[in-house]
This record gives structure tokens, sequence and C-alpha cells, in this order.
């Protein structure tokens, strides 16, 4: 990892740490495990750099989440460091169906593009 990408980690942590404090415990409230998530998905859903598919340890991460109930936990900043529409995307290409509409962070969750 480079230098940067070790900071906008412990970045990501910090934010995700006072989300944690903030709503008494996010895996509590939907299911699932934060620190695997940050670990296996981190890189997927930066706000910086390219979209990049998620690994198979994402995925799983992702499917062990109520994704409703932690889109209504994604404050602004959250979204500083997370990108909502990689987040989604990750979701839905890990097979999770996420409603049109349903509002995610900032982000109202558009339709599934036909291919």
């Amino acid at each position: 990892m480079t230098m940067m990408s070790n900071t906008s980690l412990a970045l990501l942590m910090m934010i995700i740490g006072t989300l944690i404090y903030n709503t008494n415990n996010v895996s509590a409230q939907c299911g699932g495990s934060l620190p695997t998530l940050i670990s296996e998905c981190s890189k997927f859903v930066q706000k910086t750099g390219p979209p990049i598919p998620p690994s198979p340890g994402c995925c799983a991460a992702i499917r062990s989440f109520d994704i409703p109930c932690a889109c209504k936990l994604i404050t602004k900043e959250v979204e500083k460091f997370v990108s909502v529409p990689k987040t989604i995307a990750v979701a839905r290409s890990c097979g999770l169906k996420l409603p049109a509409g349903m509002q995610c962070g900032s982000v109202r969750v558009p339709p599934k593009a036909m291919k």
C-alpha cells in the first residue's frame, strides 16, 4: 500500500469509528462485522480512484449486512471518504438487490442498468 492509501484507510477507520460511537454499534443494528467490512471493502468504495470490481471477501462481508439499515447510518462525514455510488455498485455486483429509489446517505439508489 502507498502512504496515501494508508492515510485514507486510517481516516476512513476514524470516520467509521465515529459512526459506530454515534450509533451505538452499527453491527448490532445492521448485522455483520464492521471491522471485516472495512478491511475487505474499503479500497472498493473509496471516494478517490476508479471503480474496482469487489473481491469475494468484500462480497461476503457486505452480504452479512442489512444494507437498507446501513444506508440510513451514512452521514455527510462518512461521505467525505466513502463513495455511495461505488458502494451501491459494489453491493449490486455482489448480488444484493437494492431497490431503486431507496435513500442511501445523500444518494437515492438509481434503477439497475440493463445489460
